[in-house]
């Protein structure tokens, strides 16, 4: 009997195979089937975006954050990567009976410190506890409802060739922070994830700058993963520079030496985005005037070649193709 492995939770190739294969095969609707950060759904006044998450990530505190305020963040960043504006936001609490009070207090003022930040209210919450053994410390649920103050939706629908690939800055620093934590890891450069929420700097960019035409979060899987999502199925393909692509010395000499890959890290305080041609330098400008976007590049291309796959041309000139996460690289991650 085929059993659930962690590779499942990953965000990567078995995620997906999970997610098409059992949920969509008997939760399936026109909305959930859209694969969106966010789903976006009529109500009598016109249209919402509505989300939800869980958040298991191990340890709870991490460099640059914790739990409670990678809560409130991922949650947010997922309305904004939709083009929404995140306003209310529910907290599920799932308490191991032993987990201190101290550190619950420091996680709850945490979130409420984002929550602050992303102008966003916690308008509804529920707490469990469970007995010693029957969870890791704490698990938070959450749920999200954004407006819509703009006529632009980026979609995946949107995605043309010819559109240039964006990045808000250096990738897989959440991942390797929480790695280097949960291993007692030391580097000469100190790392920190980038937990932070998105809605200010994206809002403003989908307001005033045309062009934006498609926007992720790029979390479990990372880059790779999330490219790979945009374009299966399609006629498109992706081309990235791996020259442009923005890795922190840190964060790339971790990866080498643990032999990962920084595509493939998790991140929680950038977005990819697709944008028209014409609109490339606004955007880069509008991003690098923003306190989350300052190293935001350029790194590639959506082609009509080598459709579906998404392909990195190294300094040499080679071309490699990269799939989606296989396996699990770091389990317990957001």
């Amino acid at each position: 009997m085929e059993r659930i492995t962690l590779a499942h939770g990953s965000g990567g190739k078995k995620t997906y195979e999970l997610i098409k294969g059992l949920f969509f095969r008997e939760l399936g609707n026109e909305v959930l089937e859209r694969t969106e950060d966010s789903a976006v759904v009529a109500v009598e006044s016109g249209e919402i975006a509505f989300t939800t998450d869980s958040f298991v990530i191990k340890p709870v505190f991490f460099p640059g954050g914790d739990i409670g305020k990678l809560a409130i963040c991922g949650t947010v960043n997922d309305l904004a990567v939709q083009g929404a504006e995140a306003r209310y936001i529910s907290c599920g609490f799932i308490i191991e009976e032993g987990f201190s009070l101290e550190e619950l207090e420091r996680i709850v003022v945490s979130m409420a410190s984002a929550a602050n930040e992303a102008g966003v209210k916690i308008v509804a919450g529920d707490t469990k506890v469970v007995g010693r053994g029957e969870a890791d410390g704490l698990f938070i649920n959450t749920s999200g409802i954004g407006v819509f103050t703009s006529e632009s939706r980026p979609s995946a629908g949107k995605i043309r060739a010819g559109h240039k690939v964006i990045v808000t800055g250096t990738l897989g620093d959440h991942g390797l922070a929480v790695l280097s934590k949960r291993k007692g890891l030391e580097f000469d450069t100190p790392l920190e994830s980038d937990c932070a929420p998105l809605n200010g700097m994206l809002g403003a960019l989908v307001r005033d700058v045309p062009g934006v035409d498609f926007m992720r979060d790029p979390t479990r899987g990372g880059l790779a993963t999330t490219l790979n999502e945009a374009v299966r199925g399609t006629a498109l393909g992706i081309t990235l520079e791996e020259a442009s692509i923005p890795v922190s010395d840190a964060v790339r000499g971790g990866c080498e030496l643990l032999g990962l890959d920084p595509l493939y890290m998790a991140n929680e305080g950038k977005a990819v985005m697709m944008v028209d041609p014409a609109a490339g330098k606004e955007v880069l400008a509008a991003l690098r005037s923003c306190e989350y976007g300052r190293e935001a590049a350029v790194i590639g291309e959506v082609t009509g070649e080598n459709p579906g796959k998404v392909c990195v041309r190294t300094k040499y000139g080679v071309a490699r193709i990269i799939d989606m996460l296989t396996g699990e690289q770091l389990p317990r991650i957001c």
